[in-house]
């Protein structure tokens, strides 16, 4: 490994795409998808929607950190490779860990050494840039506060007994959050790939989509009668329309958006859109997994648990609220926004209410009708926009 002082890094200059290393990495997601929305399976309750939501916002946030860091930092040598390598090891420790992570002591150990080893490999990801020329230096004291010093009281964490353990944990958790708020986008040593991170965030919707078609497959091969494949194929064209309208539109959006802000702004609105609203997005499709592989299962019953249909209806409600999140944080207009948020948040929360009183096939039957029409109703903003936008210059 060379000992020279790292080049400033060049502003961007071309698009950018995820590269093989992003992709096997991404690899162990699939693996805490899984065991997250395992965890809602059945009929969860209060303590098990906080369970999930605490322990998967850990992995979330580190996926987030080292895609920022992949995003800025172009660098594809031995010693980057190694530290991602060691990265996935370690959450990989995690997910095998979460499932238990809230009530065994071990468990709750392995997560928070894996979660401290992977804050150290963003330290040593972020240090070269500790030496590049002003003003694209990042200060010192930013990596050895955000990244070292966290990743030393985690691994303390797991000596820490009973619930304090875990009141450490939400306090490191609010450390970062408060560093990272505080921080300036001038900051950044280099403006970020705008087009490279959508597609980023956009591959772990396919993963979360993904672990819900997983669960709709494997839990129709376990009961396999006639009804559970009625409520497999509903699930399946709710995910569909889901899928749809995230990449016609959602995404789209996004990179429009954030591709035409300048260098400071798209920082903060990276960080909101992507780090921090996302984090609902991608829970939601994962209690909707759950509740899915809950409805295929009961399909023969005369209702879902309250539990399980909290899971899918309120995750299709939590999803659509995010969405409304971000399409205001990108300064949309709150009526146009109203217009299609109100009943797809609205309409989830009443089909929630009604779920005691109706089959588990009826039940995904309505949530997917809704996300067919928020698809058609996008589709047709969208044309009525094409319409009215000025014709291209000639030549374009």
């Amino acid at each position: 490994m060379s000992t020279a002082v790292p080049a400033t890094p060049a502003p961007e200059t071309q698009a950018r795409h995820a590269a093989w290393l992003e992709l096997f990495f991404d690899l162990v997601f699939v693996a805490f998808a899984a065991q997250l929305s395992h965890s809602l399976h059945g009929d969860p309750g209060w303590r098990e929607f906080g369970v999930f939501l605490a322990l998967y916002f850990p992995p979330w946030w580190m996926w987030i950190n080292l895609t920022v860091s992949a995003n800025l930092f172009e660098v594809d040598d031995v010693r980057r490779r190694s530290l991602m390598l060691f990265a996935m090891l370690c959450l990989a420790v995690m997910a095998a860990a979460v499932a238990q992570a809230d009530t065994d002591s071990t468990r709750a150990a392995a997560y928070a050494l894996g979660y401290a080893g992977s804050r150290l490999v963003l330290l040593g990801l972020w240090w070269p840039a500790t030496r590049f020329p002003p003003p694209h230096r990042v200060p010192r004291w930013r990596p050895l506060t955000y990244c070292l010093v966290s990743g030393l009281l985690w691994a303390a964490s797991a000596a820490v007994p009973g619930r304090w353990r875990y009141v450490m944990w939400a306090a490191l958790v609010a450390a970062e959050l408060v560093l990272l708020l505080t921080a300036r986008g001038r900051a950044m040593p280099r403006r970020l790939h705008t087009g490279h991170l959508v597609e980023r965030v956009g591959l772990f919707v396919i993963i979360v989509l993904g672990e819900s078609v997983v669960a709709l497959v494997t839990t129709t091969d376990h009961v396999w009668t006639a009804s559970a494949g009625v409520v497999a194929v509903l699930g399946f064209v709710l995910l569909a329309a889901l899928w749809w309208s995230y990449f016609d539109f959602g995404a789209a959006a996004a990179e429009l958006v954030l591709g035409s802000a300048a260098p400071e702004r798209a920082y903060f609105l990276a960080r909101d859109v992507t780090a921090f609203l996302h984090f609902f997005v991608t829970a939601a499709i994962l209690a909707m997994a759950a509740g899915l592989a809950t409805a295929v299962e009961e399909a023969g019953h005369a209702h879902l648990h309250q539990g399980a249909a909290a899971a899918l209806a309120g995750g299709l409600a939590l999803y659509h609220a995010a969405h409304a999140s971000i399409a205001l944080r990108f300064g949309r207009p709150l009526g146009s926004v109203a217009v299609w948020a109100v009943p797809g948040i609205g309409v989830p929360l009443l089909v929630l209410l009604a779920a005691g009183h109706l089959p588990p096939w009826c039940v995904v039957a309505l949530l997917a009708a809704e996300a067919i029409l928020h698809l058609l109703y996008a589709r047709r903003v969208a044309r009525r926009r094409r319409a009215h936008a000025p014709p291209a210059p000639a030549g374009d």
